[in-house]
């Protein structure tokens, strides 16, 4: 790792001032993903703003939302009574997420703009990777890609968003709000996110020096059951091989509201808008639930190694519906 600068902030609205002005100038809060690419040698900062000192934590309720500071720890969002009771699936996402030890580290804002768990993204003896040197081609395509996209890839990019969280944060249509140099903006976390495209070093809409501030979730009905189901090699802590998170309000037996996404498969969180259209004022059912499914990875486009991942999918997001649309009976 290269010697770099290192200061301790104090003042939000200083910081990102500060990171605005240098691009070799980077946020640190938990640092659960920015160490150890600067460790590998992916990322070179000359200088971290550690922020772990400003006033951006902490859990807030409304009648209709839970507001989220982005230093949050996801420990302290998982042991909230409020998203316990009226938010399971968000307290799965978050529990399967990581081990104790990084979940009591990392920060919901970090976890959010996690980079690509890519190998080859990962070691800089690879040549070919369009997130560190756009325009070099990507190795993943043709070489080991198994923990890869299947959903919103293009020939540029096939790197997966590992986030388990964002997954149901996706379905509830969470906001994400940021503070720059110009003021402060808010984005729906399905429009945070970038697909490669043929820009793959892009992945979201942040300028450089923009800082999270806050994630604000809408609250489910109360009447609502949801649950987030992950499927990976190994029961100990480990990315998905696939993921579903799904909410639904049934009522006498038909569906009234669906809120799906899934993880494990997209290059960004991704959103089931075609399930949710499907499943909507449909009876509950195996039939249905299978055709939601059908119609959540209609656009997937697996390579040899990733074929496996589209019936894989399927069945997850089919168990996960059948989880939640037996606990509301």
């Amino acid at each position: 790792m290269q010697p770099f600068q290192y200061a301790r902030a104090t003042d939000a609205e200083q910081a990102v001032a500060v990171v605005t002005a240098d691009r070799h100038t980077s946020f640190l809060a938990g640092g659960t993903t920015q160490l150890d690419l600067m460790k590998d040698g992916v990322l070179h900062p000359e200088r971290l703003v550690d922020i772990t000192g400003l006033p951006l934590g902490g859990i807030t309720h409304t009648e209709s939302a839970v507001r989220v500071g982005a230093l949050t720890t996801m420990e302290e969002l998982a042991a909230d009574p409020l998203v316990r009771e009226r938010l399971p699936f968000v307290r799965e996402a978050l529990l399967l997420g990581a081990s104790v030890q990084l979940r009591n580290m990392a920060t919901i804002g970090g976890n959010l703009l996690q980079r690509a768990r890519c190998r080859y993204f990962r070691d800089p003896t690879v040549s070919a990777c369009n997130k560190r040197a756009p325009g070099s081609g990507c190795a993943a395509i043709t070489g080991i890609h198994r923990m890869h996209a299947i959903l919103g890839t293009s020939e540029n990019c096939i790197a997966l968003h590992a986030s388990d969280v964002a997954v149901p944060l996706a379905a509830l249509d969470a906001t994400v709000h940021v503070q720059g140099v110009d003021g402060v903006r808010s984005f729906p976390l399905t429009q945070f996110y970038l697909p490669p495209g043929d820009t793959p070093h892009v992945e979201n809409v942040l300028l450089h020096g923009e800082l999270i501030t806050a994630v604000e979730i809408p609250l489910l009905p109360a009447n609502a059951r949801s649950h987030y189901l992950k499927v990976r090699d190994r029961v100990s802590y480990e990315f998905a091989l696939t993921s579903a998170g799904a909410a639904l309000v049934i009522e006498n037996g038909v569906i009234q509201e669906a809120h799906v996404a899934l993880g494990g498969v997209g290059t960004v969180p991704w959103r089931c808008w075609d399930a949710e259209e499907v499943l909507s004022g449909a009876p509950v059912g195996p039939d249905v639930f299978r055709a939601a499914a059908e119609a959540a990875l209609q656009g997937a486009r697996p390579l040899p190694g990733t074929a496996f991942k589209v019936e894989l999918a399927k069945r997850t997001l089919v168990r996960t519906l059948e989880t939640v649309a037996g606990a509301s009976s």
